[in-house]
C-alpha cells in the first residue's frame, strides 16, 4: 500500500471516530432539574463542611454552631451533615453553657469611687423581674467609714417597712426569711440586717426571689435576682478609715 492510500484510509478512520464521539455526546441524557439541584447541593454541602472544619481549628464555638446547624438543616441527608452531627452536640452544649455564664456575669456591675468623704466599693445587680423602669437594685456596699452593708434600692416612695420587717422569699427554691429595716434618711430602700449571712447565702445561690411590699398602694411584688454570676474578687475590700488622732 502506497503512502497516499495510507493517508486516505487514516483520514477515513479519524472521521469515523469523530462522528462516533459526536453521536455519543448527542445521545447523552441531559441531567434533570432535580439532578442538577442535587449536584449543586452536594457541592454547597462540601464547601460548607470545609468551612466548618476550619472553624473547628479556630475554636470559634459561636460560628461552629451556626455553620453546623445550617449544614444539618439544609443538607440533612448528606455526608457533610453526618460528619457535623458527630461533633456539633458537644460544641453546642459548651457554647450554650459559656453564653449563659457570660450573660449572668454581665448582670453585675462593680464600682469603686469616692463617696461622702470616703471611698465606696459596690457590687450591684438589677432585678430580672420586674424589669424596665420598675427594676429594683440589689446593692452590696463597702465604705471606708460606714463599713459593709446590703440593701434593696427601688423607686420612690419605696417600700412598706415599719421598724423591723421580714422579707420572705426563696433562694434556689428553698424558703428564706430575711430581717430588714427602712433607712431613717427616708430613701426608697430596704437595709438587710445581717449582711454577712446574706452575702454568704448569695455567693452559693443561683436565683433569689424576694417578696416586698411597695409603699405605692401597698402592692405586693416579688423581686427576682439571677445572682449566679457574682464574682466576689471584683467587689473590692476597703480598709476602714482611721479617726483623727489614731495611729
Amino acid at each position: 500500500m502506497n503512502h497516499a492510500l495510507r493517508l486516505r484510509l487514516f483520514s477515513v478512520v479519524c472521521a469515523g471516530l469523530l462522528l462516533g464521539a459526536c453521536s455519543q455526546q448527542a445521545s447523552a441524557p441531559v441531567p434533570s432539574a432535580a439532578e442538577q439541584k442535587s449536584q449543586a447541593d452536594a457541592a454547597a454541602a462540601a464547601r460548607n463542611l470545609d468551612t466548618y472544619r476550619q472553624l473547628l481549628k479556630l475554636h470559634d464555638d459561636e460560628m461552629v454552631v451556626a455553620m453546623g446547624k445550617d449544614i444539618v438543616s439544609r443538607f440533612p441527608d448528606s455526608a457533610a451533615a453526618k460528619e457535623v452531627q458527630q461533633s456539633l452536640p458537644a460544641i453546642e452544649k459548651r457554647y450554650s453553657e459559656t453564653h449563659e455564664r457570660n450573660r449572668l456575669t454581665a448582670l453585675w456591675t462593680y464600682q469603686t469611687s469616692p463617696m461622702a468623704g470616703g471611698t465606696q466599693s459596690t457590687a450591684t445587680i438589677f432585678s430580672s423581674e420586674p424589669s424596665g423602669n420598675d427594676r429594683v437594685r440589689l446593692v452590696l456596699r463597702r465604705h471606708t467609714s460606714w463599713g459593709q452593708s446590703v440593701f434593696l434600692y427601688g423607686n420612690k416612695p419605696g417600700f412598706v417597712c415599719r421598724g423591723n420587717c421580714t422579707i420572705e422569699g426563696k433562694v434556689d427554691g428553698k424558703p428564706v426569711r430575711i430581717k430588714a429595716f427602712a433607712p431613717p434618711s427616708g430613701e426608697p430602700a430596704l437595709m438587710i440586717r445581717d449582711d454577712k449571712a446574706f452575702i454568704a447565702m448569695l455567693t452559693k445561690a443561683r436565683k433569689m426571689d424576694l417578696k416586698v411590699t411597695l409603699a405605692d398602694g401597698e402592692k405586693k411584688e416579688t423581686l427576682v435576682y439571677e445572682v449566679a454570676g457574682f464574682e466576689p474578687a471584683k467587689w473590692l475590700p476597703l480598709a476602714k478609715s482611721r479617726k483623727p488622732g489614731h495611729k
